[in-house]
């Protein structure tokens, strides 16, 4: 999966907001690897004046599938990343774990037998 970082004129960070988001990203991600093949994160601040003026964009592209995109508004550039994170995870786990996991999880079918002959 690749990952890149995009901030307009008024994000400051630089080499290590890139490198925080990209290695944090990754982690987040990681249970979806098979299925996406890039991630775009985009950083700006809306010069409405509101004091949720950070908004944090992440489009996820999987393969042979349309982009999914989660915005996030938030008063710190951390904040509106985390939001935006959280917002990803859930639209994924929706998308594809539990599409290919019928409800969430393995059939009573699948699990050991438990011998309580005491």
């Amino acid at each position: 999966m690749q990952i890149q970082v995009n901030t307009d004129h008024n994000i400051h960070g630089g080499a290590k907001l890139v490198a925080y988001v990209t290695t944090e990203l990754a982690s987040s991600l990681s249970r979806f690897d098979r299925w996406l093949t890039r991630v775009e994160v985009h950083f700006s601040v809306d010069a409405a004046g509101r004091t949720d003026d950070k908004r944090c964009v992440i489009e996820a592209r999987p393969a042979g599938a349309q982009s999914v995109a989660v915005t996030h508004h938030a008063g710190s550039v951390d904040d509106a990343y985390n939001g935006a994170v959280q917002k990803m995870e859930r639209v994924l786990d929706t998308k594809y774990t539990r599409a290919h996991d019928h409800k969430g999880g393995d059939t009573i079918r699948h699990m050991e037998s438990v011998d309580d002959s005491n």
